[in-house]
This record gives structure tokens, C-alpha cells and sequence, in this order.
């Protein structure tokens, strides 16, 4: 089987140097067995986006030889290679979800998420998973607002296999009916990440460890959609002496603050 992974940074600043060190092993572990390294760039939170992002990745990982096969600027079979570009497909397979009774349509207000907030909940009530379908017609008729929400058991588990950290298994009773399509039709991060992996063919999946409780959410999607997963391979914080986080204060939170401090780009790749 070729080996594809794929670098999805959020072009909303600069490059995080654990967000570089992610894309560091992303990029080994496809060039080692002669794969394809895919850049692709998540903009689906609109509200956060910074003009310039996306040349700031390119430079960052132009500069530091992680040279991608497919992207935006590269092109490929797989494109586009923009979230924001791949609408269609998000909504698709969000009303499949909601077809196949695995996801359903939330109404709840902002106000009434704030109140659960206030009172205690850690998570949604699944208020508007009891509702009937002929209210959700009528409410959707009414023109009332509504998010696709992923429809998860309080009942039994969920395990995922990591190959850094091993099989790692989650009580589905912690795992909220996470929203999946937002109310303007943007597609959320998990979701959206789920449905471009499988369409690009994607086989390794390399983040950061605190997706760690995240990925049974990932889990319960493909499985829903009928879908092969990923391999996962979830990577240690970079940290500094002492075990303390790397801070935009202290200037060294960023690939550009150590460029800017003097050192070379094979410098701070090799420490990574």
C-alpha cells in the first residue's frame, strides 16, 4: 500500500514549532518508504484567519526542506487542497450521517448552551435528539437555525490503536454528540479532517498528543460512514528544560522566533 500523509495547518499565524515538529515526522514517515507528503490547508474557522497564513507555511516549510507533493499551489488528484473549496462534500456526508440515524439536527440556542454551561453540564443534554421528525420538519419549515450533531452511545466504548502510545480505549459516556456541520454549513475541525482524510486516500495520521481523547470521535465517524481508518501516531509536546510549555511570551513558541533569534532552519529541524 503507498504511503500518503498529509500536513493540515490553519493558516491563522505563524507555525507552532510543535505544529513543525508534527509536520517534520509527517513528512519522514512518507518519504522514508518513498510515499506522498500532501499539504492542505484547514480553513474552515473562518473567524480566525490572519492574512498572510498561508505564505507563512509555505516559506516555513519551504525553508526547512519539508518539500510537499500535492497542495494548493502544487495541485494533484486529490484537490482541492483547501477546506473552505470542499464544501460539498462536508454537508454530503453530513446528511448521510443524519439518513443513517448516526447524527442528527440541533436547534438549540446559544442562549440555552450557556445556561447548561452555568448549571454544570460538561457536555450537550442530547435535547434534540428526542425530538420527533415531524418536529424537526416543522422547525426546519420555520426556517429555525439548526447544527448536524454526531449521535454518540452512553453505552459501552470506544478503542483506538496509537503506535506511539498503544490501544487506548474511552467510555463513550465521556464523549459528547459533538457538532459536525455548524450552522452556516462550515464543517467543524474533527469532522471536516475525517471526511478529507478518507477522500485523499490518506493512511497515517500524525498530531499532536492531546487529539489523544479526540480520536475515538474520529473513530465513531468512519466507523459510522463504513470507512477504513487511518494509522495514527500521536507525538510528545515540545518542551523545554524543566518540562515547561513553550510560550508566546518568552518568544519561543513559534518557527519565526527562532529564526529571528539568530538560528538556522537545519538547526531548529535537527533539535525537533
Amino acid at each position: 500500500m503507498a504511503i500518503r500523509t498529509r500536513f493540515a495547518p490553519s493558516p491563522t499565524g505563524f507555525i507552532h514549532v510543535g505544529n513543525l515538529r508534527s509536520a517534520i515526522f509527517t513528512y519522514l514517515i512518507a518519504k522514508k518508504e518513498n510515499g506522498t507528503f500532501v499539504l492542505r490547508i484547514e480553513d474552515t474557522d473562518q473567524g480566525r484567519l490572519v492574512e498572510g497564513a498561508v505564505n507563512a507555511i509555505y516559506y516555513t516549510l519551504d525553508s526547512c526542506g519539508l518539500l510537499w507533493d500535492e497542495g494548493p499551489d502544487k495541485g494533484g488528484e486529490y484537490g482541492p487542497y483547501i477546506q473552505s473549496q470542499r464544501m460539498d462534500a462536508y454537508k454530503k456526508y453530513a446528511l448521510e450521517l443524519v439518513e443513517k440515524k448516526e447524527a442528527y439536527k440541533c436547534f438549540c440556542t446559544e442562549e440555552r448552551l450557556a445556561s447548561m454551561r452555568e448549571s454544570g453540564y460538561a457536555k450537550y443534554d442530547k435535547h434534540c435528539l428526542h425530538l420527533s421528525d415531524e418536529e424537526v420538519t416543522k422547525k426546519v419549515a420555520e426556517g429555525l437555525p439548526f447544527v448536524i450533531r454526531q449521535k454518540v452511545s452512553e453505552e459501552g466504548s470506544t478503542s483506538f490503536t496509537c503506535q506511539v502510545y498503544g490501544e487506548i480505549s474511552i467510555d463513550n459516556k465521556e464523549i459528547e454528540d459533538q457538532i459536525i456541520l455548524k450552522s452556516d454549513n462550515f464543517p467543524t475541525y474533527n469532522f471536516a479532517n475525517v471526511i478529507d482524510d478518507h477522500l485523499m486516500n490518506i493512511t497515517h495520521v500524525v498530531r499532536g498528543n492531546e487529539y489523544l481523547t479526540s480520536t475515538p470521535k474520529y473513530t465513531l465517524l468512519y466507523k459510522a460512514l463504513g470507512w477504513d481508518e487511518p494509522t495514527y501516531v500521536h507525538l510528545p509536546h515540545v518542551v523545554k528544560e524543566g518540562g515547561k510549555k513553550l510560550s508566546k511570551r518568552d518568544g519561543d513558541a513559534y518557527y519565526s522566533d527562532f529564526i529571528n533569534k539568530g538560528y538556522l532552519p537545519e538547526a531548529i529541524v535537527n533539535f525537533l
